[in-house]
């Protein structure tokens, strides 16, 4: 059963630039909730919910595993959209305090041969009251929705955390979790804030402020012991959990890479993975752990898991492969536990390691 080919409205999409692409099927999005019956009928298609999938985390229940990374969704906007792609939860922003435009284009670009994507988009949002605004609109969607705050490219290093205070004050009772973003290599100087004493005070900081569960966002281009160390500290200081990792500054890893942004999907898989595991080594068992970075296969999401992946994000890949691929992640996922022997995927989480 097919509602309508991917690709071929992946051939039409890549027609046009990269960022008006997305405009485009944003639009589309934005519409599903107008479209009931369209809305239900690739819900009952697309979404795959199961015993085995199904967790509660943070008070909130996840029917499946595989959400939606941020920087999709800056604006909230097609939230009510994402359970009709698959999605068991989805992640919007990056927000900041104040709204901002983000770097000059072109910012968006397609890696097509390495199935990958970069990015030198520089937080473009509407800002945080416009994500309240949004958020109010929901009323009582019950679906979990990570928020990832990020600082305004004008604010200075040393008044940066005035900028996450004033967020985490904003969204204290919004979303069922919080991401501190401070690794996109698109904001000057954001991922100068990956240090011990900016970590420490912001998650004491934030203890004060709200009792949400709030994760840090890491950059895949630390050493391995730095990583560890960084989220250590983290989780010490009170994060509830780390997610690894954001998008990679290394052009080595193709001869087509611009000299700028941060580069997404197949590429970052292998890097990413292994930072992941590094960290998840450490960590698994003492917080919760959430795997993104070139995750397109159920065994890519399976071998995360047993890393200790309580979660995994989807970005760049549904850019190539569509929601059919959210769908064969999840039923996937049901037959691997099965052929494992696990009647839940709680069984399978940090396997590695026991």
């Amino acid at each position: 059963m097919s509602f309508f080919s991917y690709e071929t409205a992946k051939k039409i999409l890549f027609r046009f630039n990269p960022e008006t692409a997305h405009t485009i099927g944003g639009l589309a999005l934005k519409t599903l909730p107008y479209t009931p019956i369209i809305l239900k009928a690739l819900k009952n298609h697309y979404f795959v919910t199961d015993p085995l999938l199904k967790q509660e985390l943070f008070g909130k229940i996840f029917q499946n595993p595989v959400g939606l990374g941020a920087g999709f969704d800056k604006n909230g906007e097609y939230i009510t959209a994402m359970p009709t792609l698959g999605f068991g939860y989805t992640e919007i922003g990056t927000v900041t305090p104040k709204p901002q435009a983000g770097n000059p284009k072109p910012r968006l670009f397609r890696l097509k041969k390495e199935r990958s994507i970069q990015n030198a988009m520089g937080f473009n949002n509407l800002g945080a009251d416009f994500m309240v605004n949004r958020l109010n609109k929901l009323y009582f969607f019950d679906y979990p929705i990570g928020i990832n705050i990020g600082k305004n490219k004008l604010t200075s290093e040393d008044n940066a955390l005035k900028d996450y205070e004033t967020l985490l004050h904003t969204f204290k009772n919004y979303g069922d979790y919080i991401v501190i973003n401070i690794s996109s290599p698109n904001t000057p100087g954001l991922r100068d804030l990956q240090n011990e004493k900016f970590i420490t005070d912001l998650f004491n900081m934030a203890k004060e402020i709200t009792t949400q569960p709030i994760f840090l966002k890491i950059a895949p281009d630390m050493s391995e012991q730095d990583a560890v160390d960084l989220c250590t500290t983290a989780v010490n200081a009170g994060a509830s959990g780390i997610i690894a990792t954001n998008t990679t500054i290394d052009y080595s890893l193709t001869p087509n890479a611009k000299d700028f942004g941060g580069i997404s999907g197949a590429l970052v898989r292998e890097k990413s993975f292994k930072l992941f595991k590094a960290i998840a080594k450490e960590l698994y068992g003492k917080t919760t752990l959430i795997s993104v970075g070139g995750i397109e296969t159920a065994q890519d999401a399976y071998d995360r898991i047993k890393a200790g992946a309580t979660l995994i994000q989807i970005y760049s890949m549904l850019i190539y492969n569509g929601p059919k691929m959210i769908k064969e992640i999840n039923e996937g996922l049901i037959e691997l536990l099965k052929a494992d022997g696990y009647s839940h995927i709680s069984q399978a989480i940090g396997a590695d390691w026991r």
